[in-house]
Order: structure tokens, then sequence, then C-alpha cells
């Protein structure tokens, strides 16, 4: 009897104890999550642009909110990797306040939209929202830059997967004029910023290294836009001293094309381009990334300028 009963404490022990693991498994933060976080970062920026057309003081102040809120996504990204674990409160607080500037940029009246171009209230807004295939004039000035615009890259900066870091930062200068319906909204030498999102170092068991790198900010006459970009093709370059050289003699647009871009020796030995911007190594190498690397990055959402400012 006694065996019996200690049998059954030790089973109600066990099932007490594996109802509190199971709720705690059901709440577990994870980095789908994290990528939601993110998505919404991106929403409350296309949110913010929007506001900035009629309040633009306004729209400066939310816009520094939702900077420190991006550096607490990366932060919470960085934890949970390490950690392995990150607390769903932590979570939802960053979640919330995220939605709170979404919730101020845009007004009492629009609802939020699970899409990334949100449902416009009014026929400007309407306007604003439409996919571009050209200049689409807004009352503020704005020009909307389509979906699949690809634009030149030179980086500032060698890049490499054996001392690169998920979330490292970076910079490079776009290389000629993209202009929409006839009109130059990004000028040469505009800076593009990038962002390491994944890295994995080559091997004796794994030779293959990849390194997946995106952009997510465009630095126009001084004023900074989101943007969503992808690689789609890297290729080797001359290097920004030869490019400065170019520039600096009074070349034209036209004899930068056909001086720079004409001049590359074509695409980057060893370095395979795969989707979602992923950059692969193909001869057992680390992937490289020289200075004056030209990257050839496509926009996969629209972006709005404020033109001739």
């Amino acid at each position: 009897m006694h065996s019996i009963h200690r049998f059954v404490i030790a089973g109600a022990l066990v099932a007490g104890l594996a109802a509190p693991v199971a709720a705690q498994q059901s709440t577990t933060v994870t980095q789908a999550d994290i990528q939601r976080l993110q998505d919404n970062v991106y929403l409350a920026d296309r949110d913010v642009t929007q506001l900035r057309g009629r309040d633009a003081t306004r729209a400066t102040q939310l816009q520094a909110e939702l900077d420190d809120l991006r550096d607490e996504v990366v932060y919470l990204k960085v934890k949970l990797r390490k950690e392995r674990s990150l607390s769903r409160a932590e979570y939802g607080d960053v979640r919330d306040r995220i939605e709170d500037v979404r919730s101020r940029a845009r007004g009492d009246g629009p609802r939020a939209s699970a899409t990334p171009a949100p449902q416009p209230s009014t026929p400007a807004a309407a306007a604003s929202s439409r996919p571009a295939t050209g200049s689409t004039a807004l009352p503020s000035g704005t020009v909307e830059i389509p979906v699949g615009t690809e634009i030149d890259v030179r980086l500032q900066d060698a890049l490499n997967s054996g001392t690169a870091q998920v979330e490292d930062r970076f910079e490079g200068t776009t290389l000629v004029d993209v202009s929409v319906s006839g009109r130059a909204v990004i000028p040469a030498g505009s800076v593009m910023r990038g962002v390491v999102t994944a890295v994995e170092r080559g091997t004796r068991t794994n030779r293959t290294s990849r390194m997946t790198v995106s952009f997510d900010q465009m630095t126009i006459n001084g004023r900074a836009y989101p943007i969503r970009g992808t690689v789609t093709q890297a290729i080797e370059g001359e290097g920004i001293k030869g490019e400065a050289g170019r520039t600096a003699a009074g070349a034209g647009v036209g004899a930068i094309i056909g001086g720079i871009l004409g001049g590359f020796k074509g695409a980057l030995a060893g370095i395979l381009i795969g989707g979602g911007g992923t950059i692969a190594a193909t001869e057992g190498k680390e992937v490289e990334l020289p200075q004056g690397s030209v990257l050839r990055v496509r926009l996969d959402s629209p972006a709005q300028i404020q033109a001739g400012r």
C-alpha cells in the first residue's frame, strides 16, 4: 500500500510540473515572432513616411521613437539567438509600442493593415498607395519608386563571411541617377544602408560559406527613407579610388555608365547569388565582397521619396 501511495504522489507531482512546462512552451517566443516584429517596424516606417506630408514635425518625433524600437527588435533577436529564450512579456511590450507608433502615425481613422501597403482612407492617400508605373504626384510632392526597380550600389567597405556578424551594418553609394518618368529621384552618390541578416562560415565539414545581406535605408539629400532591397547580383568593380577619379574628371552620367560599368570584369568569381539575397561561395572559401564591389539591389517594396528636396 505504501508503495502504491508513493507512486500516486509521484505521478501527481510529475503531472503538476508538466502543466506549467507545457504552458511555458506554448508561449515561447520564436524567430518567426521576431520576424513579425521586423515586418511591423517596416509597416510603421511606411505609416510615418505617409504622415510626413501632413505633419512633418509629428513624423520626425515618431521616427525617432521608431528608430529606438528598431534597435530594440535587433536586441531581442540577438538575445533569443544567444540565450535560446525570451520573455513573452518583453516581446509583447515591444510589439505593443510599435503598434502604438503606427496608430499615432495613422491617426484615429484608418485601422491597422496586415498588408505592406496600408488601405488609404482618403483620395490623396489612395494616390500614394497605388503601385507607380511612373511618378506618383502627392500633395507633399512625393514620388514612388516602384517594386522591382534595380539600383547599383558600390560598397564602401569590404564584407567577408569569416568576420561578419549578424546585424552588422554597412554602407554603399549609388552609381548613377535613378529616374522615374524622366525625373532623377535618387541622385548618384546617395547612401544606401545595408545589414547582414545571416552568416554561415565555412568549416572543414561544410566548405560552402554563405552570407545574406539586405538594404533597409537610403539617404537622399540628407533625408533617410526606409526601403526593403534584396541583392540580385555581385559585380567586380575597379574600386572607389578609380570611380572617384573618373567622377572628378567631370564625366557625365553617360560616361560613368560607359567608363565604369562597362569597365567591370563581370560577376565576382566564386560567388553565387541565391534566393532572398543569399550570397554563397562556390570554391570552398569564405564569401568575400571587396571594397568597391557593386551590388545590384532590387526594391522589394515601393519606396516613397520626397522629390525636389
